[in-house]
């Protein structure tokens, strides 16, 4: 009965969707947080259920503390650390896998809800359903990242780290389209300019730097040439070359951080460009022309963020500001993408 009353567009279910997505950015966040202290590899096991529990007796906490002690990240790194300095990488790490079961359930729980009422519009119930094993996949491929600083290197593998931050912001991009998509309705008729194509060419560009950023992080390239915008005085990095072009791509600094550089500038002439023409274009709605402008702005914000991050050598609090700041631009650009298809 309740399918017959299904429509196109749902308000509540627009908010949960925009409500999950802010959760992932907080996870995106935490994330970062979590890399920049080194905290991803004290957490051992991976228990999805019980693992919810943080230790809650001395000896639980010693028994914890211990596994660490076994990998090289303690024995090669933090050997003599004491057990309240492991607690406090620990609590990261639990944190970042907490806010995760959070947002499963912030999903699983609501769409079970929305879809036994009939509220989820019918063209967006296939997409829930994958977003909904995306966030799961994203479990599995959160350990197996993990899993690669556990037994021959003192922090995960770089390529794995690009892969489980992309598919969290993939996953906060196709919130953030499809919360929107829920609250307006489909489109009466779609926009066919070439505004489209641009729109969707540098939201794929965008995507692609936030996965330079993860290189760069998981090979901490940004606490190496810290002058810009040369790199130690010159324009190509010295140590550019690694073993094998694999390892040049994803495992040399000098690499990682001159392609995240000329992308960035890339990104900032696109960006300023595409606010500047949006807000001439004469037959583009308003809300294209202020979402195009908003792209001028934060990847403006977002590249002197970048420069400042690096020449201060990525204290905490700018790498996370940083890192937070590419998963505004995200929304930002998928809000411009999603709106030029409209008339």
């Amino acid at each position: 009965m309740t399918s017959f009353l299904r429509s196109d567009r749902s308000r509540p279910v627009a908010i949960w969707l925009f409500v999950v997505a802010a959760l992932v950015f907080c996870m995106v966040v935490v994330g970062g947080a979590t890399r920049l202290t080194d905290s991803g590899l004290s957490i051992t096991e991976w228990k999805p259920i019980m693992g919810a529990l943080p230790p809650m007796s001395e000896a639980a906490w010693q028994a914890n503390f211990e596994l660490y002690k076994e990998i090289p990240q303690y024995k090669l790194v933090n050997a003599g650390m004491s057990l309240e300095a492991y607690k406090t990488i620990f609590w990261w790490e639990w944190g970042h896998r907490l806010l995760g079961r959070l947002i499963g359930a912030a999903f699983a729980i609501p769409f079970a809800f929305f879809l036994i009422r009939g509220m989820i519009p019918r063209r967006l119930i296939w997409r829930c359903g994958a977003l909904l094993l995306l966030g799961g996949l994203q479990g599995l491929v959160g350990w197996w990242m993990v899993s690669s600083g556990l037994s021959e290197r003192v922090s995960v593998a770089p390529e794995r780290l690009m892969t489980h931050l992309g598919l969290a912001l993939a996953l906060f991009i196709l919130l953030v389209w499809t919360a929107l998509d829920a609250w307006a309705g489909s489109p009466r008729i779609e926009e066919r300019s070439p505004w489209r194509g641009w729109a969707m060419a540098f939201l794929g560009a965008v995507f692609f730097q936030s996965l330079l950023g993860a290189l760069v992080a998981g090979n901490d390239a940004g606490l190496v040439y810290n002058d810009w915008p040369l790199m130690n005085g010159h324009f190509w990095p010295d140590a550019y070359l690694g073993k094998g072009l694999w390892g040049t791509l994803a495992h040399s600094q000098g690499a990682v951080q001159l392609h995240h550089r000329l992308v960035a500038y890339g990104l900032f002439a696109a960006g300023i460009a595409l606010g500047v023409m949006t807000y001439r274009a004469r037959h583009l709605p308003r809300e294209a022309k202020v979402a195009g402008l908003a792209v001028a702005v934060v990847v403006a914000l977002q590249a002197g963020l970048g420069v400042w991050t690096l020449m201060a050598q990525v204290p905490l609090a700018l790498g996370v500001l940083h890192q937070a700041g590419a998963a505004v631009l995200l929304a930002v650009a998928t809000t411009f993408a999603w709106r030029v298809r409209r008339p």
